[in-house]
């Protein structure tokens, strides 16, 4: 499943250039164009679903999947050790930007508390 007019989908099409990181049959992590941290790794589904609700109700399986690979880049990156942050957007108050569900992978530096302050 794919969309048109989504960023992600134009990646995973190879449409638009994207630097690898890891990928297996479910999922392709790419290096994050403007980083937030040292390591700041996207982690997306080959398929397309719009959020994390979207994806947990249709293939709650394949989310799981999408984690695995990101815990393979955590390693691969080096932060297994130091600690890494899994973040992800759903919904434009979160900060969802690109509606194509996605994971950052973020490390490779102290990344302070999270809070709603």
């Amino acid at each position: 499943m794919t969309q048109d007019d989504c960023l992600f989908c134009k990646i995973l099409a190879g449409e638009i250039p994207s630097t690898e990181v890891a990928s297996n049959e479910d999922a392709y992590a790419f290096r994050d164009i403007s980083p937030n941290a040292p390591t700041h790794v996207v982690v997306v589904p080959r398929r397309h679903y719009r959020d994390v609700a979207d994806i947990s109700h249709k293939e709650p399986e394949l989310l799981g999947k999408v984690a695995a690979l990101a815990a393979e880049v955590a390693d691969q990156e080096g932060v297994t050790e130091s600690g890494w942050r899994l973040v992800a957007n759903t919904g434009p108050d979160a900060g969802q930007t690109v509606f194509h569900v996605h994971f950052h992978v973020l490390g490779g530096e102290p990344l302070g508390a999270l809070n709603a302050e």
